[in-house]
Parts: C-alpha cells; sequence; structure tokens
C-alpha cells in the first residue's frame, strides 16, 4: 500500500487507514484482530482510535494486539482526547482533563507513547492557549511524536496552527482529521484550504459516507446494517435523503463502467484529493475490510472524477 507524508511533516502513513470506532462493540476481538491482521498484510499502517470509542474498549482491544513489540513497530498508532460524554460538560480541552485522558489512553494501549495526538473537537468554553499548552506538554513528555486535530473549522485550524507555528518551541499541528466524502464535501469550503495553506495533511473519516456509498441501503436499511442498530440509526439517516441518491447511484454507475466495487470508487475518489494524506475506513466486519482494501489499486478516470464532482457538488 502506498505510503503518503502527513502535510509537511516527516510522518508517513498509508494512504488507507483502519479505523476502529465500532471496536468493542459491533467488533467482537477475534473480528478486530483479523481486520488488523489484514490490514498490516495488504501494506496498512495507519490505525486510528479515540478514549471514548466504546467506552474505552477500543484502545483495550488494540492494546492487547500491540503487545507484539514487531507489530507495534510497522503500525502508526494514532488516538484522541476531548469528547466527555460521561461527563460534566460534552468536551473538556482543559489541560487537566488533557493530561488526564492522555495517561488513560496509553494505559489501556499499554504504550509508552502513540504517534499521533489529535485534539478530538474544538472547546469553546476553554482559552486556545491552554488546550495548545497541554498539546505542547503531552508531546514535549514523550507521551505522544506528533498532534493534530479532529473536527475542526477552518478558522479554528488556523488559529491553533498558525499559534504553534509563530510561537519559538511549540509543537506544530501535523494533522487535521475531518468528515470527507462524496457526500460530505463541506471541507472543501474551508478547511481543506486552511490545511494546504498551513502546511498540515487531512486524514479523512467517514470516507464511505458513513457507509451509505457501498449501495447497501439503495433498496432500503438492511437489518445486519448501522442504520439498522439504535446507537447509530441517527448518525446514518442524514444521508438517505434524495441527494445522497443521486450521487449514489451515480457511484454504482461508474463501479459499473469501470468493473470494480461502489466502494472503490468512493474510496478512491477520497483519496486522492488534494491534501487527503489517508482516508480512514472504518469497517465494521472483517468481510467489509477485505472487499474493500481493493480499493488501493484503483484511480479514477479523470472523466468519472469531474462527473462525480458534479454531481456530489455542495448547493
Amino acid at each position: 500500500m502506498q505510503q503518503r507524508f502527513v502535510g509537511h511533516s516527516g510522518l508517513s502513513v498509508s494512504r488507507l487507514g483502519l479505523g476502529t470506532m465500532t471496536w468493542g462493540r459491533d467488533t467482537d476481538a477475534d473480528d478486530a484482530a483479523a481486520q488488523l491482521r489484514t490490514f498490516m498484510e495488504a501494506g496498512g499502517t495507519l490505525v486510528d482510535t479515540a478514549d471514548v470509542y466504546t467506552g474505552g474498549d477500543s484502545e483495550r482491544l488494540l492494546g492487547r494486539m500491540l503487545r507484539d513489540a514487531a507489530l507495534r513497530a510497522e503500525l502508526v498508532v494514532s488516538t484522541k482526547a476531548v469528547v466527555t460524554p460521561a461527563g460534566r460538560r460534552p468536551r473538556d480541552a482543559s489541560r487537566r482533563h488533557l493530561i488526564a485522558a492522555v495517561d488513560e489512553s496509553l494505559n489501556r494501549l499499554g504504550l509508552d507513547y502513540v504517534d499521533l495526538w489529535q485534539l478530538h473537537t474544538y472547546d469553546d468554553e476553554v482559552p486556545l492557549e491552554e488546550t495548545l499548552a497541554a498539546l505542547d506538554a503531552i508531546v514535549s513528555s514523550g507521551r505522544a511524536v506528533y498532534a493534530g486535530v479532529c473536527d475542526y473549522a477552518g478558522w479554528q485550524l488556523a488559529a491553533a496552527a498558525v499559534t504553534q507555528r509563530t510561537i519559538p518551541g511549540r509543537i506544530p499541528i501535523t494533522s487535521a482529521q475531518v468528515e470527507y466524502s462524496l457526500l460530505a464535501r463541506e471541507p472543501e469550503r474551508e478547511l481543506l484550504p486552511a490545511a494546504a495553506h498551513l502546511g498540515v495533511g487531512v486524514l479523512a473519516w467517514s470516507p464511505l459516507g458513513r457507509g451509505v456509498l457501498t449501495g447497501k441501503y439503495r433498496t432500503g436499511v438492511p437489518s445486519d446494517s448501522r442504520a439498522a442498530t439504535p446507537h447509530f440509526a441517527d448518525f446514518v439517516r442524514p444521508y438517505l435523503d434524495e441527494r445522497s441518491r443521486r450521487v449514489v447511484e451515480s457511484v454504482v454507475t461508474a463501479a459499473d463502467g469501470l468493473g470494480v466495487s461502489p466502494v472503490a470508487v468512493a474510496l478512491s475518489w477520497v483519496r486522492d484529493q488534494p491534501g487527503v494524506a489517508s482516508a480512514i475506513m472504518g469497517a465494521r466486519t472483517h468481510a467489509q475490510l477485505a472487499a474493500a482494501l481493493p480499493a488501493e489499486d484503483v484511480e479514477l478516470p479523470i472523466e468519472i472524477r469531474e462527473a462525480l464532482d458534479d454531481v456530489s457538488s455542495p448547493d
């Protein structure tokens, strides 16, 4: 699998990443282990998790696999903190919370450090300077090698990245993770241009439009799909509208013409957008991941890319 540098940093990751949001709930330990093994056999290196995924079980499952030192050495492990669903408020980017959160993540992962540590969302109740000072402390202490942000608006990324760049000795913002797909192109308005200007690499989460771009919802909601579960139904529903249906049909048409899967078309489109370092696949099952990995060998002709650009263009 091709490796790419993340922005202007020396951090290199596979251009398809492995997401673990369902590990420990919809994905059991055996299936998760099979996913990681298959992903690595295909040359994948970036594995992304977060402290709040399945109540910490995602990190715990990954940590059990990382006890193999040789396996750990081959992977770029990224995790996140800030979101606090069980706390007194939904997010907490205070120094107190972030320092405690990274230590708890490392304990669950069984690691001394992670390769990439990310601020999971912006917290407008805490001064940005305090949040960034905590980020500096975490990287300077050796708990993380690189730092990034997740789900920041363009101006929020710019504020953080410029602050870190202009003050000597501060830790640079290496990456910006954001939802980006043919069904979610809003990052093109501000986030992607800001990242390009600042030399920040983009990590695209949910590149398959929360599963909708696979085409599985074309005739209804399958009983074994995420949209059929109580914890993901509201997550998928926004992409079951008429605009999304038109985009999905175009993806299916392109896939039929190329002799590949809709998954390969949707992943390839995101993966090769300017500034994207990696498209992070959140497969629920090993079978889904195995079906997605052949996208590595698919490159869309310019005519198909332009047609997909047109049909999915935001209003």
